[in-house]
């Protein structure tokens, strides 16, 4: 089986690059600044949201038991803090209805 597509940064400057009509050095600078406000965010402890899209929040995880699937054996599981995306109303509808 294919595995699926990826787009990566690369992609996305080039997108911008085209549809702006920019060059690669602004297009780069463009990705990354608002990736870079995204992490600083969840790094704060903020959300975000980008209506029709989606948000990102922190949650917090329990500390659990686990067990190691090598051994069988039980294991502590520390707590951590995940990063949670919830799809805006407009993407789960074109995913969904198309």
């Amino acid at each position: 089986m294919k595995a699926p597509e990826t787009l990566t940064k690369a992609d996305l400057s080039h997108h911008l690059m085209k549809r702006l009509e920019i060059g690669k050095k602004e297009a780069d600078l463009l990705v990354n600044t608002f990736l870079e406000t995204i992490m600083e965010s969840l790094w704060t402890g903020e959300g975000i949201e980008l209506r029709g899209f989606g948000s990102f929040r922190l949650r917090d995880r329990k500390a659990r038991q686990g067990r190691n699937p090598r051994s069988g054996e039980s294991i502590e599981v520390p707590p951590k803090r995940v990063v949670y995306f919830k799809l805006g109303k407009e993407l789960r509808n074109k995913l969904i209805d198309e």
